[in-house]
């Protein structure tokens, strides 16, 4: 009789638990379980949306890999941006946070100033930086042919295309800046004072009391900013499309990544498989290298995230 009300109560504690969960469950499912699964499946499958799926084994993936001329400028960009873009914001990030934290005037209105840009639209934004870096009329270009200095093409040369585009996302950095400040000023101020009272430099109080508190701060700013760039497609497409002067209009065909491939993207390549050759196949194919680079790179973070600690404390 005992054995039998306790296995009841311990069915009856289950399914409150599985109750209590089942939200997430629901939301596991529709939302990221299903949608892998079908990836997957289909990326097996000859598909156009349409018609019924055939099956066609490894094709899609040798397609892929060996005969789509796109996906490997796309995939080299997409680690150049993951690489550059992301320490760059990163970086950039912490420095106006520590900047501002400093300020003991006027705080308020230079913290407003540098995060308005990342409340800007990303199709307006990336309209207006494309205007600013013409290369015959841009106003940037403009001064710096009047100071004598060299005026790149910008979003027009395959050699500046990607640092033109990190210098938008540097622009709106506004998000990290907010994070960062945070937690710099949850740093305890005694470890300052102690740090101050050894004789310790502006670098040594940055490296050995700053940098450990803030830490995993830091590594949440990466891993998103990595997971933010491997999903990288408005700002380069709206670029790659304004540049090249295709703005727009019924029967305008735009192959992405212009100039010469240079702003190319691998989500760019799921919305050109699926949505402009209707090849779901392969479009699966692309979106499963993209998941499993966003997994590999949030993966490595993590099993490094100890690494800003152990500088520091070295």
């Amino acid at each position: 009789m005992a054995t039998h009300t306790l296995r009841a109560k311990r069915r009856n504690s289950a399914l409150r638990t599985a109750a209590f969960l089942s939200p997430w469950i629901i939301g596991f499912s529709v939302f990221f379980a299903y949608p892998l699964v079908s990836t997957v499946y289909f990326s097996f499958m000859k598909y156009d949306g349409f018609g019924v799926p055939e099956f066609r084994g490894l094709d899609n993936w040798t397609y892929v890999f060996q005969d789509y001329p796109m996906f490997w400028p796309a995939l080299r960009n997409t680690f150049w941006l993951v690489l550059v873009m992301v320490a760059c914001r990163v970086v950039f990030g912490l420095g106006v946070g520590l900047l501002i934290t400093k300020i003991k005037t006027g705080a308020g209105v230079f913290r407003t100033l540098f995060y308005l840009p990342y409340l800007a639209p990303p199709v307006a934004a990336t309209l207006a930086f494309v205007f600013l870096l013409n290369p015959g009329t841009g106003p940037v270009n403009t001064v710096l042919e009047d100071l004598g200095l060299p005026a790149p093409g910008w979003f027009t040369d395959a050699d500046w295309s990607k640092p033109a585009l990190t210098m938008l996302a540097v622009w709106g950095v506004g998000d990290l800046m907010v994070i960062f400040m945070a937690s710099l000023l949850d740093v305890p101020k005694e470890q300052y004072e102690a740090a101050e009272l050894d004789g310790a430099s502006p670098w040594q109080r940055f490296r050995f009391v700053t940098l450990p508190n803030i830490s995993p701060i830091v590594l949440f700013a990466v891993v998103t900013g990595v997971i933010q760039t491997m999903q990288y497609y408005t700002q380069p497409l709206v670029a790659g499309k304004v540049a090249s002067g295709i703005i727009g209009g019924s029967g305008q065909a735009f192959e992405p990544g212009y100039p010469e491939k240079s702003t190319l993207t691998l989500p760019q390549l799921v919305y050109n498989l699926g949505f402009q050759r209707f090849d779901y196949g392969a479009a699966c194919v692309v979106a499963l290298v993209l998941f499993a680079l966003s997994m590999a790179f949030t993966a490595l973070l993590m099993r490094r995230r100890g690494g800003l600690i152990s500088a520091g404390e070295r």
